[in-house]
C-alpha cells in the first residue's frame, strides 16, 4: 500500500503538474480583449513594454506555484496516514502527559510542525519569486520572524478548535457537528474583535496616521458614512513589500481603519480617499457581518457533511489506517482532508460572491467621492505596482480573485464617467 501511495503519487502530481503548466504557459489567452484596447483598462495605456512583460510572467508563475502546491498537504495528510505517522504522533502525544486534555494539543503541535517543514520550501520559493520582481522587499530574518509568528498563532488557535471539537465528538457522537457550528458563531465575533488589537501589531507597526490633513478628509468620510472612528493607522509595510492596501476591520472599541504607507507613498490623496471610501463602503453595506454569516453558514454545511464523509472514511478505511473511531484523534488527518476538499469545492461560490461585494463597493466609492478618473488612477497604479494580470485566465479568476478583475473594475469606472 505504502509503494503504491507513493509511485501513484509521483505519477499524478506529475501529470497534474504538466497540465497546469500547459494550460497557464500555452493554451490560456493572456491580454485584453480587442474591445477594451486602448481604453483605460488597457495595460498597454499605462504601463511599459518592460512592466507588461513582467506583469504576465510573474502572474503565470505566481499562479503556476499556486495550483501545483495546491494539493501539497492533502497528500502529506494522506501520507501521514498511510505510513502509520499519525498512530505515531498519538502514541508520542499520550506518553507526555497523563492528562488526556494535553494529549490533543502536543498531536496537533506534531502533526502542524511536519505540515510546515514539509510545506516550507514552497513558501520560500514563493518569496524568492516575489523579491525577484520587486514585490517583496523583507529580509530573510524578518520574512522567517513573521512565518514563526504565523505558526504558532495558527496552532494555537487550531489546538484549542480541534480540543473543543474532538471533546465534543466524544461526548455527543451523533451531534456533535450541530454543537460545533453553534460555537462558530461567538468564536468568529471573538477574532474579529481580537485581529486588530492583538494579532495584526505581532507583525507590524501601527501608528496614527502623520498626514493629519489627510486623516481629517478620511474621518470626514467616515462620519459621512456613520463610521464610529476616531482616527486612521498608518502602519509600516515598506519594509516587507511594494504592495498597496488599506483596510477597516474589527468590531465595536476595536474597529479601525487602516492605510499601509506604501500606499501613502505611492497614490495620489484624491486616489487615497477613492480607496478609503471604497473600504468604507464595505463598512456601511455591512459586508463584515455577511462575511461572518457566510462563514457561520459555511461551516454548518461543513461539518455536517464532514461528519458523514468522515464516518463513511473511519467505517471504510478505519482497520487499515488504525483509526479505531470517529472521535480517534489519530484520524485527524483524515478529518482535515475532507474539511479543505470541501473548502476547496466551495471557493468558486465563495469567490463569486466576494467578487460582487467589491464591485459593490467600489459603486459605493465612485458615488461617495464623485471622482471616477482618481478611481481609475488608483486602480491603474494598484495593478502597475503589483504587477497584476488585468484580464487572468478564467481558471485562474474563479478559483483565485475575492476581487474583479482590473479590467472589470476599470470598465465600471468608464461606464460610470460616460452616464456621468
Amino acid at each position: 500500500m505504502k509503494k503504491r501511495f507513493l509511485t501513484w503519487t509521483l505519477i499524478l502530481f506529475a501529470i497534474y503538474g504538466v497540465l497546469i503548466g500547459l494550460y497557464l504557459f500555452q493554451w490560456a489567452e493572456f491580454g485584453v480583449p480587442e474591445a477594451y484596447q486602448g481604453t483605460s483598462a488597457d495595460p498597454a495605456t499605462f504601463m511599459t513594454a518592460k512592466e507588461l512583460a513582467q506583469s504576465q510572467d510573474y502572474s503565470r508563475y505566481k499562479d503556476f506555484l499556486y495550483f501545483v502546491s495546491l494539493p501539497l498537504e492533502w497528500i502529506i495528510y494522506l501520507g501521514v496516514m498511510i505510513f502509520g505517522i499519525s498512530t505515531v504522533f498519538k502514541q508520542s502525544s499520550e506518553r507526555v502527559s497523563r492528562f488526556s486534555i494535553v494529549h490533543i494539543p502536543v498531536y496537533v503541535l506534531l502533526l502542524s510542525t511536519l505540515t510546515w517543514m514539509l510545506t516550507f520550501p514552497v513558501d520560500y520559493i514563493s518569496r524568492r519569486l516575489s523579491l525577484s520582481y520587486g514585490i517583496s522587499t523583507q529580509t530573510f530574518s524578518d520574512w522567517m520572524k513573521d512565518e514563526l509568528i504565523s505558526f504558532w498563532v495558527g496552532y494555537i488557535i487550531m489546538a484549542l478548535l480541534i480540543t473543543v471539537l474532538y471533546t465534543l465528538m466524544r461526548k455527543f457522537e451523533k451531534r456533535w457537528w450541530l454543537y460545533a457550528s453553534i460555537l462558530m458563531m461567538p468564536f468568529l465575533v471573538f477574532m474579529m474583535y481580537l485581529q486588530p488589537v492583538v494579532i495584526d501589531p505581532l507583525y507590524n507597526e501601527f501608528s496614527d496616521l502623520k498626514d493629519k490633513n489627510l486623516e481629517a478628509k478620511i474621518l470626514s468620510l467616515a462620519d459621512e458614512a456613520n463610521v464610529p472612528a476616531e482616527r486612521v493607522y498608518e502602519v509600516n509595510m515598506s519594509e516587507e513589500t511594494n504592495s498597496m492596501n488599506a483596510y477597516v476591520n474589527g468590531i465595536g472599541s476595536n474597529l479601525r481603519i487602516v492605510l499601509w504607507d506604501t500606499t501613502l507613498n505611492r497614490l495620489q490623496e484624491k486616489e487615497v480617499l477613492f480607496i478609503m471610501a471604497h473600504e468604507i463602503g464595505h463598512y456601511v453595506m455591512h459586508h463584515l457581518y455577511w462575511n461572518l454569516f457566510g462563514a457561520v453558514a459555511a461551516a454548518f454545511i461543513g461539518l455536517y457533511l464532514a461528519y458523514h464523509l468522515m464516518k463513511y472514511s473511519v467505517r471504510r478505511w478505519g482497520d487499515k489506517l488504525n483509526i479505531k473511531s470517529v472521535s480517534d484523534i489519530a484520524g485527524l488527518p483524515v478529518l482535515f482532508i475532507i474539511l479543505s476538499l470541501l473548502s476547496f469545492a466551495a471557493t468558486p461560490v465563495e469567490l463569486a460572491i466576494s467578487r460582487n461585494a467589491e464591485m459593490d463597493a467600489d459603486v459605493y466609492a465612485i458615488e461617495m467621492t464623485q471622482n471616477p478618473e482618481a478611481a481609475v488612477g488608483a486602480f491603474q497604479e494598484l495593478t502597475v505596482n503589483g504587477l497584476s494580470e488585468v484580464n487572468p485566465p478564467a481558471l485562474v479568476k474563479y478559483l483565485r480573485y475575492g476581487h474583479p478583475t482590473m479590467m472589470e473594475r476599470i470598465h465600471l469606472l468608464e461606464q460610470y464617467q460616460q452616464i456621468e
